[in-house]
């Protein structure tokens, strides 16, 4: 490590990456070889004049490629040649979208092989799997997510489930079955982001409804429902994205019964109840002819399998669903839909869920103590904080102060309905964000408010 310093200053990329290209380039060089220990970052930042953060960020990029791996206490070590990733892949590692609420991603040793095991599997049988198949998955791959769905209280017949690619196609196969460009769809007033950009691709209008600690309020809703005609209602009940917020089960059962009084239709993004252990119900078990419910995978799984477990009001319903997927996406794809059957029926799926419930509530921890200087709603098992900006701060400031720091911020007007105000970000918490380097970004992150503040 001795000429780290003079590369890294000759490096045309940033410090950080300089820092994970060294490793890599050691391990190719053996002079780093498997089961070495890196040294400790604070040395090596004295040695090669950067600060800690640098260095921190460093080693964190040199997880994500597969060259060492942490552990708490003991240090980073230099994993086994065969799993250094190829350029390519170095470069598909680092195209990381940090606006997306990702859940933070598997880090320990035995879970991981445990995932690659099972797709070692389903590789065995890739021929098979790359031919065009029913496009809402066979009679396996139904039988699977219905044994995910019982997890959440939901047992329908399998003529009203499919596995669909992903929640976003998901809502657009049912909106185009629901509506038409230039009718309105109910949502709350601050909603999924990702939701407002499939309203507005189809021509959509949506109107937020008002909402309070407890989530939409049914008698707003009612009139609503009275004054606009609206196809449909989109809700996200449980730890609402961006806010945190778990509608409970008084009010779930006050909003089905306005929705069943008006037979509304109810799209139900349950992207998060897996990860819960005390979810409340879905809507579906309470209104199941109205609902229309979209269990995504990104949030319980990961975001790269893109697929749903969806359950429709009716057979009639997913025969719809299943010629819209046909229309969009031609069909979810079989590697990912054998990869998830084969994860569910053999219990690696739960222990992603536990795994990623368990991490998410520590690094909700270090966000308590270590942001101090706002205030922020958040729940133990969010990947994401929902903060409060001081008043002499800034959206945009904030962000851009920022900017060389992998931390996702994503503004409240994202997310609005109505209205471009930015009183409100979201900071993600996960993703390919380490563990050992979040309370450093959240002490900057921290250190940056009070500082705009004064």
């Amino acid at each position: 490590m001795e000429n780290w310093s003079h590369r890294i200053e000759h490096s045309k990329k940033p410090r950080y990456l300089a820092i994970a290209d060294c490793i890599a380039q050691d391990m190719k060089d053996r002079v780093l070889l498997p089961g070495d220990r890196l040294m400790p970052q604070r040395r090596l930042a004295d040695m090669i004049g950067v600060d800690f953060t640098t260095v921190s960020r460093g080693y964190t990029e040199a997880i994500s490629r597969g060259l060492v791996e942490s552990h708490v206490g003991r240090g980073t070590f230099v994993l086994p040649q065969h799993s250094i990733s190829s350029s390519s892949d170095e470069r598909r590692a680092m195209a990381n979208d940090l606006t997306m609420n990702a859940p933070p991603e598997p880090t320990d040793p035995d879970l991981i092989e445990r995932m690659r095991s099972g797709l070692s599997v389903v590789s065995e049988d890739l021929v098979h799997l790359l031919r065009y198949q029913n496009p809402i998955g066979g009679d396996v791959d139904k039988e699977a997510a219905s044994i995910w769905l019982s997890m959440r209280g939901l047992v329908p017949n399998l003529d009203r489930v499919s596995v669909t690619p992903g929640a976003h196609a998901t809502m657009l196969a049912i909106l185009t079955v629901l509506a038409r460009p230039g009718d309105c769809i109910l949502c709350e007033d601050i909603t999924y982001a990702g939701f407002k950009k499939i309203a507005a691709q189809l021509g959509l209008v949506l109107i937020g409804l008002p909402m309070d600690k407890d989530g939409v309020l049914p008698d707003a809703l009612d009139a609503a429902i009275r004054r606009h005609s609206p196809k449909a209602l989109y809700l996200n009940p449980t730890l609402h994205n961006p806010t945190t917020m778990i509608v409970p089960q008084h009010r779930r059962l006050d909003i089905g019964e306005v929705v069943k009084r008006h037979d509304l239709p109810l799209i139900e993004d349950d992207a998060y109840g897996f990860v819960l252990p005390d979810a409340p119900p879905p809507m579906a078990t309470s209104a199941p002819e109205q609902t229309w419910y979209i269990g995504g995978l990104a949030k319980c799984i990961g975001a790269g399998l893109r697929l749903a477990y969806t359950v429709a009001p009716n057979a009639r319903g997913n025969f719809a669903i299943e010629n819209g997927i046909r229309a969009f996406s031609g069909m979810a794809s079989p590697v990912c839909m054998a990869l998830a059957t084969r994860w569910v029926l053999d219990g690696t799926a739960d222990q992603i869920r536990r795994y990623i419930r368990k991490e998410s509530a520590i690094r909700q921890g270090m966000a308590s103590d270590k942001i101090t200087e706002a205030t922020f709603l958040s729940h133990p098992h969010a990947f994401n904080i929902w903060l409060e900006l001081p008043q002499n701060v800034t959206c945009a400031t904030l962000m851009s102060h920022m900017s060389n720091h992998e931390i996702g911020i994503a503004p409240e007007s994202a997310f609005r309905t109505v209205g471009d105000q930015d009183r409100f970000v979201r900071i993600c918490l996960g993703g390919r964000i380490q563990r050992e380097t979040l309370p450093s970004l959240l002490s900057h992150l921290n250190n940056q408010i009070w500082q705009l503040n004064q």
